[in-house]
């Protein structure tokens, strides 16, 4: 007997209900201890290979969007990006961190319910009838771990073990604490808010300035805006998402004016970027090869560009403040812009 269509939407409202209530669970059982700590489990993390540190002027951490399900990106638009930010920034390393899981485990890597991740993940690369419920449910799931970093009751500790997982990459690949090399979170879409919590605690962890750049990013009114250095907040003008996103999130509402977004405004630590005609993602996103701006760049190209702009005003504020940055034992300074 074939269910009719009120019956799958119950199902679908309820196993919406339940992923909501059990998401911050992995975050208390970490925090507790049962689930082990996120930096046991380095060898999920993927990076650029490890170079001699003098030859490195920057470190960038990409956090992919809600699609993902490892800290290997399958999207094909997301590793284009990440060629052409190795090519294009031969003196940086890119390191890959799965942003939604604070143990730093692959949904399909050892969990209980791992051969369903591995089942939604074959069904979303089929393109086949179910691919986009199985690519719905991957993403409702990490959206949920998104809320999770938001929430004033969990979102310290996801953050902080975020900021773990993200900063045990960095030593693994070669970055010295106390060095003033500059860091760049790159967080595309849901990423960008786990890169904005997990910035915060990152600078007083290595003793570095920290920079958020959120690629279309859904982001809360995180405290961790008043220990970053600054957020460059690149919006397409028909990323409706990333658009509407603030409505979720009061504390970014212009009359608040005391919420650590409109603070860090006041302050100049968050730059928004104009990115044209971009929309989220796919076709059209910021990350097409195939699309084109008016200048006859594609958009991802532009999107690379403004990346590596970033990249050098980091580099070139490091060399200012510590011109032997890498020897340095002095503390970074802590202004506002």
């Amino acid at each position: 007997m074939g269910w009719d269509i009120w019956t799958l939407v119950t199902i679908a409202i309820a196993a919406l209900l339940v992923g909501g209530a059990l998401a911050p669970l992995e975050t208390l059982g970490w925090w507790a201890g049962w689930f082990g700590s996120g930096s046991s489990e380095l060898a999920l993390v993927r990076q650029s290979p490890i170079r001699d540190p003098d030859e490195l002027s920057h470190f960038l951490v990409f956090l992919s969007g809600v699609h993902s399900v490892s800290g290997e990106t399958f999207a094909r638009r997301e590793q284009n990006l990440l060629r052409e930010m190795r090519e294009r920034l031969p003196k940086s390393v890119v390191v890959e961190v799965f942003p939604y899981s604070v143990t730093n485990r692959a949904l399909t890597g050892q969990r209980v319910f791992s051969w369903f991740w591995r089942w939604a993940l074959s069904m979303k690369l089929s393109r086949r009838t179910l691919s986009s419920i199985a690519g719905t449910v991957i993403n409702v799931r990490n959206l949920w771990q998104v809320a999770v970093s938001t929430d004033r009751r969990y979102g310290p500790l996801y953050n902080q073990g975020s900021a773990e997982l993200i900063a045990g990459a960095l030593v693994t690949a070669g970055y010295r604490i106390g060095s003033a090399m500059p860091i760049t979170l790159i967080g595309y879409s849901g990423g960008g808010q786990v890169a904005l919590g997990a910035g915060g605690h990152l600078t007083e962890m290595l003793a570095s300035r920290v920079r958020v750049i959120a690629l279309g990013g859904v982001m809360s009114s995180d405290p961790g805006l008043g220990a970053i250095h600054r957020l460059y907040h690149l919006a397409g003008r028909r990323d409706v998402v990333q658009r509407l996103s603030f409505l979720f999130f009061p504390g970014r509402w212009p009359f608040l004016r005391y919420s650590a977004w409109n603070q860090a405004l006041v302050a100049g630590r968050i730059e928004r970027i104009d990115m044209g005609p971009m929309d989220h993602t796919g076709a059209g996103g910021y990350l097409d090869s195939t699309s084109y701006l008016a200048d006859a760049r594609s958009f991802l190209s532009a999107t690379v560009d403004v990346i590596a702009k970033i990249v050098a005003e980091a580099e070139g504020e490091a060399e200012a403040i510590h011109p032997d940055a890498g020897g340095s034992d002095r503390e970074p300074e802590n202004d506002a812009g």
